[in-house]
């Protein structure tokens, strides 16, 4: 292959190629919705060859994994996904309207999107008129047969300017072989190639020139293309017009409507697009070159600056959508890939001692880069482009590089490297590493600030990304906590009617022995089971709702001594009383939580009380506070007391000396079941012993404070 060549392929893997304004204005208004209709974009994109091109490039890229016959825009579209597409849309705009300076930006591309359009309208007509079953193919190889004239004027502006409006045929050919030592065939037929697609669309680009003779055997497409070719162009020939007709046996008058039609739907899309074709075929005119003033180099350096950006907000608002981190990854990687051309990429994040820059499994999905890292104390472009927060360029050859950028260089299968910091508040929180073509160096070096403010958008999404995970793991701690907590209490209760079935169950077997009722003792047993599985079933809720209800105190209470003493739970040593001063009294909840709270109390009385004493179990009537009836509630017993250091923390959960799993949180759950039921718990404690005081709302009864204006009221 000649250099010259070889050169020429290599600018147009990574060339942007014009688009018209018309079509691109449309494409913004579409995109402004949140949702656009992916079908009414792929109507549009399929009316102007550069952005079918730049569209079906990207979607059949790596990045994308796509395969099959099925080569449509629409399904393009789908692939890439909504945020793509208007990524894309604005950057080629943006590209288009800040690219002014440039002699390609002066082309006019009016004549040859007209001939494009009228091919690919005549194509798909020809399809369908021969039963070639892939109509919309040959409408997209109609649409691309000169994308190669795009990718030359893209690329050699100042060369190919007054070819691009010369005569396409055999002749123009000639002269890009002899000036660029490739033809407008040869390079659109490479780009599509580069697509990888499952069918004869690069072939019938390439053979679009070819004598007639040549092609009698030839694919349908093929034919079908350089037929397109002929009738889009008002200058060919009746009898080479004719000759192409018969290689698709297609009579002149076939011709005739199918170029007829052609034309008219033609004029209709320029109609609707806007387009001005009045004077879009005259000869062109050639353009003065004249150095740039300094003013219109101050304006240019503005417009970039206005570019970045544009582009950079849009990107932003593309990663501000992703809802989890592998999304994100996958977005900022496939951005950078339509938006600097980097032929693969991957990012690695600083690892959480900061000391290291570890690879992450996105982009194309390999598993070694999630052992892959770059230690940043050792040194290397890449590792300098994290500390110093500055855009690195890594090429092969020239340079000793160290393992870390040999081995992505390796990975990505690329010629150079282009280390990305991802920046927040100047720290990096990591680097893209994107692979590219040498001579696409050069273009990204004069768009380092735009790179940096990509950089920085996709930094601060990672950071807010990382945020959001940290908050959902510590939500997460947090339940989990809350979760193994109760299931402590729920263990520690659940052991109090379990101790009680098991006595009473001794009690039983001694009776039935004897042959003595047991009647009230398998009513206990009963209570007992079910109070268990109350106590489990409120696992399932870290905050269990209390059952609506009145209880009477001093039947629980009654319940709860003969308990203790049935089951010989209570030593002979040690003295039970009761002062019950309304055997009614009642309070607002359930009873099981009731029997729980004084099942605990009494648990902790005994165990304060080894070489015997008494416990006393006082009901003292009601007490006002703040305007609301209280029943005075107590367990008291005249043991040695609790230390200072215990009663500071009495109702935490805390790890005593009692011994046993679950010892130390009895009186945490005490004081949760308290509040549960709406009242308050205190405790006082000395040398004579340790009373607990619980005051429990008493249902129904409200009183007014002293002097409130509810009083005030009724002495009017």
């Amino acid at each position: 292959m000649h250099r010259a060549e070889q050169d020429i392929r290599k600018r147009l893997a990574v060339v942007r190629l014009p688009a018209m304004p018309e079509v691109l204005l449309q494409l913004i208004e579409r995109c402004q919705n949140e949702e656009p209709d992916l079908a009414d974009l792929a109507s549009l994109i399929a009316k102007d060859p550069g952005m079918a091109a730049a569209i079906l490039g990207i979607a059949n890229s790596s990045a994308y994994r796509r395969s099959g016959r099925d080569i449509g825009i629409e399904r393009s579209l789908h692939a890439m996904g909504a945020d793509m597409v208007r990524t894309l849309v604005i950057s080629e705009s943006v590209y288009r309207i800040f690219n002014r300076f440039s002699p390609s930006g002066q082309t006019d591309l009016r004549s040859f999107w007209k001939h494009s359009m009228a091919a690919a309208l005549s194509a798909r007509e020809i399809a369908a008129r021969i039963a070639y079953p892939h109509a919309e193919e040959a409408y997209l190889a109609g649409l691309l047969h000169d994308i190669g004239r795009l990718g030359l004027l893209a690329v050699s502006p100042r060369e190919y300017a007054l070819n691009f409006r010369a005569p396409d045929d055999a002749k123009l050919c000639w002269i890009e072989q002899r000036t660029l030592q490739i033809t407008h065939c040869e390079a659109g037929a490479w780009l599509i190639e580069r697509w990888q697609l499952d069918s004869f669309l690069a072939d019938s680009v390439l053979y679009h020139h070819e004598p007639v003779a040549r092609l009698n055997n030839a694919h349908a497409l093929i034919r079908i293309i350089l037929l397109a070719h002929l009738l889009a162009d008002p200058g060919t020939d009746e009898a080479a017009l004719a000759e192409a007709g018969a290689l698709c046996g297609l009579g002149a008058g076939q011709l005739k409507d199918i170029r007829r039609q052609a034309d008219e739907q033609t004029g209709e899309f320029a109609e609707q697009l806007g387009i001005d074709m009045s004077g879009a075929d005259d000869p062109p005119v050639p353009v003065e070159t004249a150095p740039v003033p300094a003013a219109e180099r101050t304006q240019e350096r503005l417009s970039e600056e206005i570019r970045n950006m544009v582009l950079a907000s849009n990107a932003g608002r593309a990663f501000s959508k992703q809802q989890d981190e592998s999304a994100l990854l996958e977005t900022i990687i496939r951005s950078a890939r339509i938006l600097f051309g980097f032929e693969d990429a991957t990012i690695l994040m600083r690892n959480r001692p900061g000391t290291a820059l570890a690879g992450t499994v996105a982009g194309e999905q390999r598993q070694r880069l999630a052992e892959f890292s770059i230690v940043l104390a050792g040194g290397g472009a890449i590792a300098d482009a994290a500390r110093e927060s500055q855009v690195a360029f890594i090429r092969r050859e020239g340079e000793l590089l160290g393992v870390g950028e040999e081995q992505l260089l390796n990975i990505l299968g690329t010629e150079c490297l282009v280390g990305l910091p991802l920046v927040v508040g100047g720290r990096a929180l990591g680097v893209m590493v994107g692979g590219v073509a040498s001579d696409q160096v050069a273009g990204l070096q004069q768009r380092e600030r735009f790179l940096l403010a990509f950089g920085s958008q996709a930094g601060n999404a990672l950071q807010a990304a990382m945020s959001g995970r940290a908050d959902i793991s510590s939500q997460v701690a947090a339940i989990s906590e809350e979760y193994r907590e109760a299931s402590r209490q729920v263990a520690h209760e659940v052991n109090n009617p379990l101790s009680i079935i098991k006595n009473y169950l001794s009690i039983l077997d001694g009776k039935l022995r004897k042959k003595e009722p047991v009647v009230s003792e398998l009513s206990i047993l009963n209570e007992e089971i079910d109070r268990v599985g109350q106590i489990i079933s409120g696992l399932g809720e870290i905050q269990p709702a209390v059952r609506d209800g009145v209880t009477e105190v001093g039947r629980v209470v009654r319940e709860i001594v003969r308990l203790f003493q049935d089951t010989e739970f209570v030593p002979p040593s040690v003295t039970i009383i009761t002062r019950i001063q309304d055997p009614h009294a009642a309070i607002e909840g359930s009873p099981d939580i009731l029997k729980q709270i004084l099942v605990n109390l009494m648990k902790n009385a005994v165990e304060a009380l080894p070489d015997g004493g008494e416990i006393e179990i006082i009901e003292d009537g009601q007490v006002n506070r703040d305007g609301r009836l209280y029943l005075d509630l107590s367990v008291r017993d005249n043991g040695p007391g609790i230390t200072p250091e215990v009663l500071a923390n009495l109702f935490s959960p805390v790890h005593s000396t009692k011994g046993g799993e679950h010892r130390g949180i009895g009186l945490s759950i005490v004081h949760g079941l308290v509040s549960k039921l709406h009242g308050m718990i205190m405790c006082r404690s000395g040398k004579k012993g340790t009373t607990f005081q619980i005051l429990l709302p008493i249902p129904g009864q409200t009183v007014r404070a002293p002097g409130s204006l509810s009083q005030v009221m009724d002495t009017l």
